[in-house]
């Protein structure tokens, strides 16, 4: 097998087996509306040689978003602005993805939203913020809501969505046993900690056609005592296949979490370009679960090497990789590499480019 093959999930025909990771670029209006420079940005990473762009996160609901400059998704109005998105990206030969998510109390806007719902109204540890607890028809409501979210997506010409359930965002925290103490039907057990974002799977699966693919970024744990352990998630991980999910993209670290940013252990760490051994810090997780479930599964998180990855597609389950941060500073890498120079990305992994306007590279501007 090679990293350049062409493959196909579901009906989508995809070029080689590189993503482009969602990454947040604070660039849209106060309302979620896209502006010219993302555009500009998705036009240029559509045109970059990634088989697919999966987009930064896209809030469902008008009332919460987690991150200031966040694009919406939550207004049929969202459609035709998408469209030229898509329609760019198809023309450049990419396939895209729409991520959807609800932010929670691992918000970023100051001020936060002004109400903030949550599995248990347990404070976070990270924001200082205590969610008020979801009841059974705020879960039905936002169940509604990221299916509507998914539906926009499709008429808007994506490929897909991305369901985010990672990094301390509302359904990470449903899948946490820290920060989810309910005792209903959706806390306490593995099944029942993740039957929300089944609920969610299937609402969006019944929604959209068949050809429209769903995917769900989980966490492989979160790297902390008392989070969502590995084991844990490789239940909820077939869970969620059951339910009808089509692609598990592996990423992890929960930073609501004790010394996960001070330890270097969130899904963008700098540790990733001390050495090859640091790269593809989710593997070990990742490869037990490509194992366990018969849909496909993305490795994010550190990948640097295209000889790393190039090791792992063949002596592993593994099928497909996504990037991030190398992008974000060379967004035609994917095209460099087919073209034989298959030297290392530029990017030193020293997250700078979160200080910087639009979340680009420090060394480009």
């Amino acid at each position: 097998m090679n990293l350049f093959d062409t493959t196909k999930i579901k009906n989508l025909e995809l070029k080689n087996r590189f993503f482009k990771a969602a990454t947040w670029e604070a660039l849209a209006d106060e309302d979620g509306h896209i502006t010219e420079e993302l555009y500009a940005i998705y036009d240029e990473l559509t045109k970059g040689g990634a088989a697919a762009v999966i987009t930064g996160y896209s809030y469902v609901t008008k009332d919460e978003k987690p991150n200031p400059g966040l694009m919406g998704i939550y207004d049929d109005v969202f459609i035709d602005e998408y469209r030229r998105m898509t329609e760019n990206a198809h023309e450049n030969g990419a396939g895209i993805f729409l991520q959807i998510v609800y932010g929670g109390s691992n918000t970023g806007l100051n001020p936060p939203s002004r109400k903030i719902f949550g599995p248990s109204a347990v404070t976070n540890i990270k924001t200082g913020i205590t969610p008020v607890e979801m009841t059974a028809a705020d879960i039905k409501e936002m169940v509604q809501a990221f299916a509507d979210a998914a539906v926009r997506a499709e008429k808007a010409g994506f490929d897909g969505v991305e369901i985010h359930g990672a990094h301390g965002y509302l359904l990470s925290m449903f899948m946490c046993p820290k920060y989810n103490i309910r005792t209903d039907e959706y806390g306490g057990t593995t099944e029942n900690r993740a039957r929300f974002i089944c609920e969610i799977i299937t609402a969006i699966k019944k929604a959209v056609s068949d050809d429209f693919i769903v995917m769900i970024k989980q966490n492989s744990s979160d790297c902390f005592e008392g989070g969502l352990t590995s084991e844990d998630s490789l239940e909820m991980s077939k869970l969620f296949e059951q339910a009808g999910v089509d692609v598990i993209d592996v990423s992890g670290g929960n930073s609501a979490g004790e010394n996960v940013s001070q330890n270097d252990l969130g899904p963008s760490r700098k540790s990733a370009a001390r050495g090859v051994e640091y790269e593809s810090y989710f593997l070990e997780h990742a490869k037990k679960l490509a194992e366990e479930i018969d849909i496909p599964v993305i490795l994010t998180g550190g990948n640097r090497h295209f000889e790393v990855m190039d090791e792992i597609l063949n002596h592993t389950k593994i099928r497909y990789f996504a990037l991030g941060r190398p992008l974000i500073r060379e967004p035609g890498l994917f095209s460099r590499w087919e073209s034989g120079d298959l030297t290392a990305p530029l990017c030193i992994s020293c997250n700078a480019c979160n200080n910087v306007h639009g979340k680009r590279c420090i060394f480009n501007q």
